[in-house]
């Protein structure tokens, strides 16, 4: 894990993003961490990521558990589609 002042991001934004594809970058102010910069490999990452943020998630990771149990089952486009549109 990288840790850059916020002044440097500003001023490298894309050279920090290619970083952040094999690390994450801990962006600080004033040497306080103030947020971290995490590269997607590739285009899918970025939903799995948006769900894993999403407090609305374990809820439904528990439920699909339970219809799976059940014999029945959410299609993972389905879930691509409520997360990120």
């Amino acid at each position: 894990m990288k840790q850059v002042p916020i002044d440097e991001i500003k001023n490298d934004l894309s050279g920090y993003l290619q970083i952040a594809e094999r690390e994450s970058v801990v962006i600080t102010r004033d040497g306080q961490p103030v947020g971290i910069l995490i590269g997607l490999e590739d285009a899918e990452d970025f939903w799995e990521e948006l769900m894993m943020c999403d407090p609305r998630f374990e809820a439904e990771i528990a439920q699909a558990r339970q219809s799976l149990k059940e014999g029945k089952g959410t299609r993972i486009e389905e879930m691509k589609a409520k997360y990120t549109g």
